[in-house]
């Protein structure tokens, strides 16, 4: 049988077990009552429980019913976490500032609750050196251990060495603490004055960000031209 509710004329059964507009309890009345009283009313007669014997029907307005589910939902798929799993290559003889900006990602991939996945990639000579890649990513595990701990050990897989990092926080802690410190930005703004000397001190402040943007987009770039790359993330469902 649907589990879809009935309204009205849709329900087909002699008597019904009716509960009133504010859940108490009617009894079991004719369906013909049930009608009179949801007209009376100004409700609609909703089935709420097919299986019961008699069934079981409410009063209501089907209308808010629904729109007040669908906000629900809506609230659950917000409060939904997604666990990314981000993966970072590097080469054994990585040099230090590229190590440095591929470190950073990782930072921020830790941060906003991902697990990373690291890959040292072994080419030539390299493979008879997996000594290099384990103190690599043993290095690396250091290095941010205050932001996540070491999920899955170092294991060599063909040519890669492979290392997976997991975060500390969760995933929603980390999107409740990104949204807290975006409305508490925005609050900020907007308690601020609108006077000329705020306006130059806001230019100025916009300035300075977007040159931080462009300098870390140049790292990114950079990065991107040497051997470790980000690779597209893969989702995982997990809820909050």
């Amino acid at each position: 049988m649907s589990t879809e509710p009935r309204i009205n004329d849709r329900i087909r059964v002699p008597e019904v077990r009716l509960v009133g507009p504010s859940g108490e309890q009617v009894g079991i009345v004719p369906l013909a009552k049930a009608l009179e009283l949801a007209q009376e009313y100004d409700l609609d007669l909703v089935e709420v429980a097919a299986t019961a014997r008699p069934p079981v029907c409410k009063l209501m307005d089907y209308g808010k019913f629904k729109y007040e589910s669908a906000m629900k939902a809506r609230e659950a798929r917000k409060n939904q976490a997604h666990t990314v799993i981000k993966e970072m290559k590097l080469r054994p003889k990585i040099d230090p500032h590229d190590y440095d900006t591929k470190k950073g990602h990782v930072v921020r991939f830790l941060k906003q609750g991902d697990k990373v996945k690291i890959t040292i990639m072994f080419r030539g000579r390299e493979q008879s050196r997996p000594e290099l890649g384990f103190r690599l990513l043993q290095r690396l595990a250091n290095d941010v251990q205050d932001l996540g701990f070491v999920e899955s050990s170092a294991k060599q897989d063909g040519r890669n060495m492979i290392m997976v990092l997991g975060p500390h926080k969760k995933k929603t802690e980390a999107m409740a603490e990104a949204r807290a410190i975006a409305d508490a930005r925005k609050a900020e703004r907007q308690g601020r004055n609108t006077g000329p000397d705020d306006a130059a001190d806001d230019d100025a402040a916009l300035e300075a960000e977007n040159a931080a943007a462009e300098a870390e987009a140049d790292d990114a770039e950079d990065a991107d031209e040497t051997d470790a790359e980000v690779e597209q993330p893969t989702e995982v469902s997990q809820d909050a």
